[in-house]
C-alpha cells in the first residue's frame, strides 16, 4: 500500500518513521493499553492505517523534527565547507620539490648508513680473526661503527618527521561525527516524541473505535398457503363442468329487455 507522506517529512526520513512504527507494534503486548492488538485489529491492519495517517502522526512531533532537520543541514554545510577548503590549499612547486628531496634523503640515509655499517663491521671482524690481522681491519671496524651511528641518527630524524607530519595532518582532518553528538541527540528526541505523542496515541484511538454492529438477518419469508374453494360438496364458480355450473334463468321469467318482438311493441 502506498504511504501518504506528510508535507514536512522528507523522503530520507520515511525509513525512520516506519522503524518507530514497527517497534511500537512489535512491543505492543508489553503495554496494557495496546493489549488488544491482534484481537480486534491485526498488526498488519494497524500498520496500514498508521501509514495512511502519516501526516497526522508526524504533526504531533513537528517541533522536534524541525530541530533535527536544522541540525543535520548545519552539519552537512560545515562538512562541505571543510572538504572544499581542504581541496583548495595552494602548494608552490619549489616547496613541493624541496619537501620531496627531504623525504627521500630522510628515508634513504638510515638505510644506506645501516647497510654500510653492517658491511664494514662484518669485513673488519673477519679480518681481525686472521693471523696476523691486517692493519686496516681496525679502520674497517671504526668505519662500521661510524656508519652505524649515522644510521641511528637518520632513524631518529625520520621518526621525528613522521610525528610532526601526523600532528599537522590531524589538525586539518575532518572527523566523523561522534555517536553522542548533537545530531544523534536531535534524532533521538524526534523519535521519542514521534512514538509517545504520535504513534502510540494513534494506535490506542484505533483500538478504541467500536467495531460496526452487524445488522440482524431478515426473517425468512412465510409462504402463504393457497386457499381453494373446492371441497367434497362445493365447487368454485369457475371450476367444474359447464353442465354442473349454476344458472340464473327460470322458464317462467323473461327479462323486459329480452322479450319477444310482439311483447316489446305492445
Amino acid at each position: 500500500m502506498h504511504m501518504n507522506v506528510a508535507p514536512h517529512l522528507l523522503t530520507e526520513d520515511r525509513a525512520e518513521f516506519e522503524r518507530v512504527l514497527d517497534e511500537a507494534l512489535r512491543n505492543a503486548h508489553d503495554r496494557p493499553d495496546l493489549a488488544e492488538v491482534g484481537t480486534r485489529l491485526t498488526t498488519a491492519q494497524l500498520r496500514a492505517m498508521a501509514l495512511n495517517a502519516t501526516a497526522l502522526i508526524t504533526t504531533a512531533a513537528a517541533v522536534e523534527y524541525d530541530h533535527f532537520v536544522k541540525v543535520r543541514e548545519q552539519l552537512r554545510s560545515a562538512s562541505s565547507a571543510l572538504a572544499s577548503g581542504a581541496g583548495e590549499v595552494p602548494v608552490e612547486d619549489g616547496a613541493a620539490a624541496g619537501a620531496g628531496i627531504v623525504a627521500v634523503v630522510t628515508v634513504l640515509a638510515p638505510v644506506l648508513a645501516g647497510t654500510a655499517a653492517v658491511i664494514f663491521l662484518l669485513v673488519g671482524a673477519v679480518l681481525k680473526m686472521l693471523a696476523p690481522a691486517p692493519a686496516f681491519a681496525d679502520t674497517l671496524l671504526t668505519a662500521g661503527l661510524l656508519f652505524g651511528a649515522v644510521g641511528a641518527a637518520g632513524l631518529l630524524c625520520a621518526a621525528a618527521g613522521l610525528l610532526v607530519t601526523a600532528r599537522r595532518n590531524s589538525a586539518t582532518e575532518v572527523h566523523a561525527p561522534h555517536p553522542d553528538d548533537e545530531l544523534s541527540r536531535a534524532r533521538a528526541a524526534w523519535c521519542q516524541a514521534l512514538l509517545e505523542r504520535g504513534v502510540l496515541p494513534f494506535l490506542r484511538d484505533a483500538l478504541a473505535v467500536p467495531p460496526p454492529r452487524e445488522q440482524p438477518a431478515p426473517p425468512p419469508a412465510r409462504r402463504i398457503p393457497k386457499v381453494g374453494y373446492s371441497g367434497p360438496d362445493f365447487t368454485s364458480p369457475n371450476e367444474g363442468a359447464p353442465a354442473s355450473r349454476p344458472t340464473y334463468s327460470s322458464p317462467d321469467f323473461t327479462s323486459p329487455d329480452f322479450g319477444s318482438p310482439e311483447q316489446r311493441t305492445e
